[in-house]
């Protein structure tokens, strides 16, 4: 880790890289596979891994979605070729003594309160989604993350009898660069950080 990536890698990852709303194109299983491979180097809180990824890519899966889907967001995502449920399990701790061996991480999160949980699970499980996103951008995917969704019914309908919940969506694809608004702005550094 010495040396920064090419200018065109930090464009394509960063500075380019925009937020899609008419995605086409194919993802291979074998993409998502690949995908997957990068995003699970994200650092967690004790290699906790709280994140859960559904991959809903058949005509059927879309139809399992489409009710749970805010309007404004119906098409986008029922067009995609692939849409990426971001979930976090609130059970992350039964996986720690494979993903944390040399200490009993599981004690630390067994008798917590639910509140706790939810909160390793939900930032942690952000953390992966949001190491989604680079993987797809560094693999040639544009991404059209959102929230616009009814999660109690994707926890219904996807992830039943378990403590799964879920969190956001990315639209995985090639994206319409027609399709996109010019970019808004971000706040400069000294509106938004501080070195002290």
């Amino acid at each position: 880790m010495s040396r920064s990536l090419p200018s065109e890698s930090l464009d394509q990852l960063f500075r380019t890289a925009r937020t899609h709303n008419r995605l086409g194109g194919e993802v291979s299983d074998e993409t998502l596979r690949e995908l997957y491979d990068l995003l699970k180097w994200a650092p967690t809180t004790a290699n906790t891994n709280p994140a859960r990824f559904v991959f809903v890519k058949s005509p059927e899966a879309k139809k399992r979605l489409e009710p749970a889907l805010d309007e404004g967001n119906r098409e986008k995502t029922m067009t995609a070729p692939v849409t990426v449920i971001i979930g976090h399990d609130m059970g992350f701790y039964e996986k720690l003594p494979y993903l944390f061996p040399h200490a009993d991480a599981k004690s630390w999160f067994d008798t917590s309160p639910e509140e706790a949980l939810q909160t390793v699970a939900l930032r942690n499980g952000s953390l992966q989604g949001a190491y989604l996103i680079l993987a797809a951008r560094s693999l040639g995917l544009d991404c059209g993350p959102m929230s616009g969704f009814n999660n109690a019914k994707v926890d219904a309908e996807f992830f039943a009898g378990t403590r799964i919940r879920s969190n956001f969506l990315v639209n995985l694809g090639v994206g319409d660069h027609s399709a996109i608004f010019p970019r808004s702005p971000r706040l400069p550094f000294d509106e938004a950080a501080q070195i002290l």
